[in-house]
């Protein structure tokens, strides 16, 4: 291709050279040629890409037709059940509860319900009538003085970089009109969040909001913060679904002035927040740290997040709250699946338990040991939809938080460009030209329907299955096809331990050797 764009180069100016004296209008055509021969010598000469240097100008379609796949595939390709990481199918019925517009299918299910995996759950011939305020969760142990009235469905934890300051706002907006919560993500309280919204505080590494000139934890910045009327409850991030064992990530392209000057940290480079935590090292200094988080903010619920990892080290969490008697308000599950925030392709593809897994083994060495009445469980990762409340729920769940749902809510098109700061819509971008876009007074509005219209489903689901409470769902009531002429409940596939077996000296065989090998002083496995 080198030789015929060399060839064509020489020929193009050759027919210029001679129209100069016979036709000079030709010689307008160099207007186009000129900068496509210019951009084909800078291709031939430069060291860097091959596919240029080998196909001069037309190389570069490759690298547009790369840039733009993701948009090809998702307008012209993809069905409305093959989109990933979200479906057609999910994202438009976010879309349509979040407009309030019809959001039922015409011509029956394109779901293939007779192939594996297909999941369901029956209804009853006695149905019943629930509303919002029948799903309700009132999350505080005996040690909180200020519980909290949780809906069953919130907003997940995303922060101030890497959302937008509109993206905050509608979000805040929209819990205030929902009288649902909204999660800071780690990245600290901006002015953003302060809309009148209920707040749940995420600490995370970094400490963002209560840390001192060399990023350690302090405990007057927290008090400070924690005392705000709109934080409702405090959150310790241990890991995440998108990166666990890696910290949070906010990109150099997302950082601007006002965000650096919330978070405390220097212009000009990633954000990098520590892998884990250095307020404590093993799980009764964890223990020890939820306690002083409850007298420092008032006797807030104080909870932690965490994707599970080894099995041992949550079971080693357990027995620090059996020891000393101090248990958290809530627990926060997330799936290994990934989330919006910016991470390593291994992390968030091969990192971490997956959400149904992680959440019925935290329920379960829970009900083990005891605990479960005392502690509330919250599921984080990947729902849409009122039958995948209603499925998390079942698992082992009180409440359920969701992040990308409520992006979408926003007018995120799953565009997948988070981590670049070119968001097209103004949701995950500190771009101005670009965040500008988004009208914080519609889209909240739109936060709340999104969510209201969602809660409705939930009930009515619930309503239909004949329960009069959420409290009610059990996984037995979760449906999965897995073979072809083979359905089994949830309570079958998977194992649901007894109350206090944990205890015990006979141990449920498959929890026997992480719990032989946890200890309460120390996240590492007894010799």
């Amino acid at each position: 291709m080198r030789a015929y764009f060399l060839l064509t180069t020489v020929a193009i100016l050759g027919i210029n050279v001679v129209s100069f004296f016979y036709l000079p209008e030709v010689l307008w055509s160099m207007v186009v040629f000129g900068p496509l021969i210019l951009l084909g010598l800078y291709d031939i000469t430069q060291k860097s890409h091959s596919i240029l240097r080998n196909f001069p100008v037309l190389g570069h379609m490759r690298f547009l037709l790369e840039e733009i796949r993701p948009e090809i595939y998702q307008y012209f390709v993809e069905s409305d059940t093959s989109g990933r990481p979200f479906s057609r199918e999910q994202r438009t019925v976010v879309y349509s509860r979040a407009k309030n517009t019809r959001d039922t299918i015409p011509f029956g299910t394109v779901e293939e319900v007779y192939e594996t995996g297909y999941e369901w759950v029956n209804h009853s011939l006695s149905p019943k009538k629930m509303e919002h305020g029948d799903v309700r969760v009132m999350i505080g142990g005996p040690e909180c003085k200020q519980p909290y009235s949780s809906s069953i469905l919130n907003i997940s934890a995303m922060s101030f970089g890497a959302l937008s300051k509109n993206a905050v706002i509608a979000l805040n907006q929209g819990a205030k009109m929902g009288s649902f919560s909204h999660n800071t993500g780690e990245g600290g309280v901006s002015p953003y969040h302060l809309q009148g919204g209920d707040l749940v505080w995420q600490v995370g590494t970094g400490y963002f909001g209560c840390r001192d000139k060399e990023g350690k934890f302090c405990s007057d910045r927290f008090t400070d913060n924690s005392s705000r009327e709109q934080i409702k409850m405090i959150e310790i991030k241990l890991s995440q679904g998108a990166k666990p064992g890696h910290g949070g990530i906010l990109p150099a392209a997302k950082l601007t002035e006002e965000i650096a000057k919330i978070r405390e940290v220097p212009m000009g480079l990633d954000v990098d927040s520590p892998p884990g935590h250095s307020a404590f090292s093993n799980p009764l200094e964890l223990m020890e740290f939820i306690s002083k988080l409850r007298e420092l903010s008032g006797g807030k619920p104080i909870g932690f997040k965490l994707c599970v990892g080894k099995r041992r080290e949550f079971i080693a969490i357990c027995k620090a709250m059996q020891e000393t008697g101090i248990l958290p308000d809530f627990i926060n599950v997330d799936g290994g699946e990934g989330g919006t925030g910016a991470a390593p392709m291994e992390f968030s593809n091969h990192i971490g338990t997956p959400l149904v897994e992680g959440l019925i083994f935290v329920h379960n060495v829970l009900v083990g040991y005891d605990l479960r009445e005392k502690i509330k469980v919250v599921s984080s990762g990947k729902m849409t939809s009122g039958f995948g409340l209603v499925k998390r729920l079942a698992l082992g769940a009180d409440i359920c938080n969701s992040a990308r749902a409520m992006m979408m809510a926003l007018g995120c098109i799953q565009a997948r460009k988070c981590n670049s700061n070119v968001c097209p819509v103004g949701v995950a971008t500190q771009d101005k030209n670009l965040y500008q876009a988004l009208v914080p007074e519609d889209k909240s509005r739109r936060v709340n329907n999104y969510h209201k219209n969602t809660v409705d489903s939930a009930c009515q689901i619930m309503g239909a299955m004949g329960l009069g409470s959420a409290t009610e769902l059990r996984p037995w009531h979760l449906m999965r096809r897995i073979e072809a002429y083979e359905i089994r409940n949830f309570s079958e596939i998977y194992e649901y331990i007894e109350a206090g077996s944990l205890l015990q000296k006979n141990k449920p065989e498959s929890y026997a050797r992480a719990c032989d090998a946890a200890r309460s002083d120390s996240f590492t496995a007894i010799n």
